[in-house]
């Protein structure tokens, strides 16, 4: 989706009403262009890229983050790890 679809897109919800819908679209053009971890670049074309890289949007900041499958992957398997240790110290 290019710059001028985007607007259109935009520009559209707009005039129908949906406000949400809106906001998101105006959230893509934040999208960056590389691995907020590793730097990684992102290629916004290549199809498979956009299909296995995660999003990660804190709408009430305004902020996208991007992530490449290795950092993701790495995230998840630290977040189990830490809630396994939480659940023993409560055992």
């Amino acid at each position: 989706m290019n710059r001028k679809q985007r607007r259109a897109a935009s520009k559209q919800a707009k005039k129908d009403g949906n406000e949400e819908l809106s906001q998101k679209i105006g959230l893509f053009d934040k999208l960056g262009d590389a691995c907020l971890t590793c730097d990684k670049p992102f290629d916004k074309k290549d199809k498979e890229m956009v299909m296995s890289w995660s999003v990660v949007v804190r709408e009430q900041e305004g902020v996208v983050r991007l992530y490449c499958p290795d950092c993701w992957s790495k995230a998840l398997e630290i977040m189990k790890d830490f809630r396994q240790r939480v659940e023993e110290r409560e055992e």
